[in-house]
């Protein structure tokens, strides 16, 4: 190895004086060892572990910890002393070489895994098609955003646990974005033909309404040879409560239909009763309480709690970045009022904008399970 090429001080009467050389020689490399490695050490710790970044800043700097690590190994290379005491310039040449050598294998032998997925990551990150909170739908995956890193990205899925997909899938297939804004939510259900389609169609509006849908509409999807496929649906303006809302919508359309006596049967079911001609596939009328919506968190927000973590970051740091934008809009707009002119309005905007400022790093700073300042 290597280390062989490095020559060890001998005994004899001068040993004192040839290990105090050989220390003193060596003694610039140690240091240079020391601060490369507390260097690597300090900027992992500030730029990703106690920095509350959103995922669009968290790439670039997983990025640069790539490069710093590389060139914290070069320069502890290069600092290896040489003469009597140290490495020769051949054992040196050897060393960066092999350090250019194993980085072009790693980049060869995983260019379908590794370099893949980072360039997929780096054409996400380039495109920004969501960010942190966002539905996705890729295949049969179907969740919330909650890190997108360099080489994966990580959904909370419906049934709270965290699945990381590969950067290079993502790209590869087509992503379904749930708009921020608003998204429509529909079900199907199968009515027989003995069901006037204005009747069907008027209670499945009803209860898209009742669902709390907005604009809602309902198609008529297909015709079948036993039944009719309606869709009822409507447009969903908070995309938080999305599986909730599905699943009331779903509730609404059999508490209309049975209500209004109809039957959710097709015409195959009531061939095969064996009871008498007046059976019918419904439960029987019974008066229930209101119900009474859960007090705390609602099921969304428990089972999507990180995502929800992802996007009160996300909203937070954008928000940071409007408030240091506009104070320095202040600062030049009050260089350029004149000495005389009334700034006292510039200085109260100035004010607001740097307590919310305050509260905003309170608020990422604050852990993610306890009260913010704002809601205290």
């Amino acid at each position: 190895m290597w280390l062989a090429v490095i020559p060890i001080p001998g005994s004899g009467s001068d040993t004192g004086s040839a290990g105090i050389d050989f220390l003193a020689h060596w003694l610039p490399f140690l240091l240079t060892s020391v601060v490369a490695i507390g260097w690597v050490w300090l900027a992992d710790v500030l730029l990703l572990r106690r920095a509350k970044l959103s995922l669009d800043q968290r790439l670039p700097r997983q990025i640069t910890m790539l490069v710093l690590t590389i060139v914290a190994i070069i320069v502890v290379v290069l600092s290896l002393p040489g003469g009597r005491w140290g490495v020769s310039e051949q054992a040196r040449g050897q060393l960066l070489g092999l350090i250019g050598l194993s980085v072009t294998a790693l980049i060869t032998l995983s260019s379908t895994t590794l370099a893949a997925n980072a360039m997929a990551g780096l054409m996400l990150r380039a495109t920004a098609r969501y960010r942190g909170g966002d539905w996705v739908r890729v295949g049969e995956y179907f969740g919330r955003v909650t890190e997108r890193g360099l080489f994966h990205t990580e959904i909370q899925t419906e049934d709270r646990d965290l699945m990381s997909l590969p950067n290079l899938y993502l790209a590869t297939n087509p992503v379904r974005i749930v708009q921020e804004k608003g998204t429509v939510v529909s079900a199907e259900v199968s009515l027989g033909y003995d069901v006037p389609h204005d009747r069907a169609e008027e209670l499945l509006m009803r209860a898209a309404e009742q669902a709390g849908l907005v604009d809602p509409f309902v198609w008529v999807t297909d015709l079948k040879d036993h039944a009719v496929v309606y869709r009822a649906a409507g447009v969903l303006e908070e995309v938080k409560g999305l599986i909730s809302v599905r699943s009331r919508l779903r509730v609404c359309i059999l508490d209309k239909l049975h209500g209004a006596d109809v039957e959710v049967a097709t015409p195959g079911l009531v061939i095969q009763r064996r009871g008498e001609l007046g059976d019918r596939s419904m439960p029987r009328a019974v008066r229930r309480p209101p119900v009474l919506k859960p007090e705390g968190p609602s099921v969304e927000e428990r089972v999507f709690d990180k995502a929800e973590q992802a996007a009160r970051v996300e909203g937070l740091t954008a928000e940071r970045e409007a408030a240091e934008k506009r104070l320095a809009e202040i600062k030049v707009e009050r260089k350029g009022s004149g000495e005389g002119a009334d700034t006292a309005a510039l200085d109260a905007e100035s004010a607001r904008v740097e307590a919310r400022l305050e509260e905003i790093k309170a608020e990422l700073e604050s852990p993610p399970d306890e009260p913010t300042p704002s809601e205290r």
